[in-house]
């Protein structure tokens, strides 16, 4: 599947806004990436949550780099065969990593069927 970059993100947003509030009202100091695919340069990771979990926080406040939530775009466009299949895998991804934000491991995530 083909999908330009600003399309990819739109996509990503237009997900991003389907997620309950529930999910998303707690999310501080966080911003959502998009990059064409993980440093390694392989195709095997869709998503990645970059930061510290609300779980691991002591004192955390004014001045601190905003935690990132990355989509890889190439990763998720070769896992997919067309925009609605996008659309599921983009709201898994969204939803798996930002579960890692609230301290859910992978272990976990598996265990909700979210992994």
């Amino acid at each position: 599947m083909e999908m330009d970059a600003a399309t990819f993100e739109k996509l990503v947003v237009d997900e991003l806004d389907r997620l309950p509030d529930e999910m998303v009202d707690g999310l501080e100091n966080v911003v959502f990436v998009v990059e064409d695919r993980p440093e390694d340069g392989t195709l095997d990771l869709l998503g990645m949550y970059d930061g510290l979990a609300l779980t691991e926080r002591g004192q955390y406040g004014m001045g601190e780099l905003p935690d990132r939530i990355i989509l890889f775009r190439e990763s998720h466009l070769a896992e997919c065969e067309d925009e609605q299949e996008l659309r599921e895998e983009v709201h898994t991804t969204l939803v798996h990593e930002i579960a890692h934000f609230y301290g859910i491991d992978d272990t976990q995530l598996h265990e909700m069927g979210w992994a």
